[in-house]
């Protein structure tokens, strides 16, 4: 099939690329002209595990193309992806000003039928919405899809080469032939493909992605209380987790989630649901709760050490919000670097795929490292933020030489608190015990 996916997002970049793995012609479009320059030099602009070598076997391979030209993108193509971001605006709605603007061009330019697909995370009515936007400005027919993605940052090409399920929105059937089609290559082990209307297609998108957040916000006020009550949440996550009404995803206590999506995507619940008189309480729970965790470590550090921080040196281990991503969108660690600036200290920091956007945010006021110890150098303490498998069984002697004294704050519970302790460090995680040599 021929398709255009217009933008070059994580969501654009991610499914256009994986649509060309499957044999399909397709132009990804932004009107990002650096942008699409750098990728047409094959300059990635995002880091994801395996995305770069599939851009470029595919560019290679005459099956996978960029432009800034929407028209002629629209012209040669059957089905238009729009992936174009829909960031919160200040009352936590989504902005839907992009899609607007793109499914307005892209009625200008079709000459033909269309099927129209809603790839952004929209709330409820958007599709309706994108439907009456193309109507009045073209005579030609067309269908209007939602098919929301459930791309996993850091393994986002595996999630969408061999999806959970796919979900497809629309009230035509002959749209839903063309996605079914479109699919069936990402589908042959039997995972099933779930047509719905539209709504509820949307709905689905921000459910799995509300329920996600619970699950994490719940679980941190059960560290928090298991802190209080000298029980071990690691001992109580698996207690739970084998509990088959529950299992072991997302029950990983922390620092609090970020990303591009869950922040963004409960705030948009929130909203949608305040528009239709409804006050989600338990959604507004979830969010206050991620954002008190955020501090968690701050609060372990002030307890520590004292109210006053000043002249002190943090390293810190972990940038992005999760591991295999470069992206630092809400992430714990602006909240907790921030945190240590504001009080004075000094914060030196490592992270093996974000310091270049971490350098965007902070500028000069943050050091940063090339090599994780060299952040250690002369450190108070160390926080580990963010869980990269390179963390879990450094050098501890090495660490313990190079710092000051050899406390770590450890927001992801990757060490075990007696171990650490035999080691000689003073160590503080997330709902266990603290524990000193």
């Amino acid at each position: 099939m021929k398709l255009c996916v217009v933008g070059t997002g994580y969501v654009g970049l991610v499914a256009g690329t994986c649509f060309a793995e499957g044999g399909n012609d397709v132009i990804c479009v932004d009107i990002d002209a650096e942008k699409i320059s750098r990728l047409r030099q094959g300059i990635i602009p995002i880091y994801e595990p395996g995305l770069e070598e599939l851009i470029k076997r595919n560019v290679a391979e005459g099956r996978l193309s960029f432009g800034t030209d929407l028209s002629s993108a629209v012209k040669r193509a059957l089905i238009c992806f729009i992936a174009v971001g829909t960031p919160p605006g200040e009352d936590g709605s989504a902005d839907l000003a992009a899609v607007v603007r793109v499914a307005a061009e892209i009625a200008a330019a079709m000459d033909g039928y269309r099927v129209i697909v809603n790839k952004s995370t929209v709330p409820v009515g958007t599709a309706e919405r994108v439907r009456q936007v193309v109507a009045t400005r073209t005579h030609h027919p067309f269908d209007v899809v939602s098919n929301p993605e459930f791309l996993k940052e850091g393994a986002a090409v595996e999630d969408f080469m061999k999806p959970d399920r796919v979900v497809i929105g629309a009230e035509s059937e002959r749209a839903v032939e063309l996605m079914k089609e479109l699919y069936s290559p990402f589908v042959r082990t039997e995972r099933p493909i779930l047509v719905m209307r539209t709504a509820s297609a949307e709905m689905t998108k921000y459910a799995a992605n509300a329920m996600l957040a619970t699950r994490i916000s719940l679980m941190n006020e059960f560290a928090n209380l298991c802190e209080r009550v000298g029980a071990d949440v690691s001992d109580v996550r698996r207690g739970v987790g084998f509990d088959q009404r529950i299992g072991h995803h997302f029950l990983f206590p922390g620092v609090g989630y970020g990303g591009s999506c869950f922040p963004k995507d409960v705030k948009a619940v929130i909203c949608s649901a305040e528009e239709h008189g409804l006050d989600f309480k338990l959604l507004r729970a979830v969010e206050e709760v991620n954002q008190h965790q955020k501090y968690a470590l701050v609060d372990k550090v002030r307890a520590h050490f004292g109210e006053h921080l000043r002249g002190m040196h943090f390293g810190i281990w972990g940038l992005a919000f999760k591991p295999r991503t470069d992206d630092m969108r809400e992430a714990p660690a602006l909240t907790v670097i921030e945190a240590l600036l504001q009080a004075g200290a000094e914060v030196h920091a490592y992270d093996p795929e974000a310091l270049g956007e971490a350098q965007r945010i902070f500028g000069s006021r943050v050091h940063y490292h090339r090599v994780n110890y060299d952040a250690l150098k002369g450190a108070d303490a160390l926080l580990v933020i963010t869980e990269w498998n390179e963390f879990r069984r450094p050098d501890f002697e090495r660490m313990r030489q190079l710092m000051k004294q050899p406390v770590v704050f450890d927001g992801r519970n990757i060490y075990d608190p007696d171990e650490m302790r035999e080691l000689g460090f003073t160590y503080y995680s997330v709902g266990r015990q603290s524990v000193r040599p």
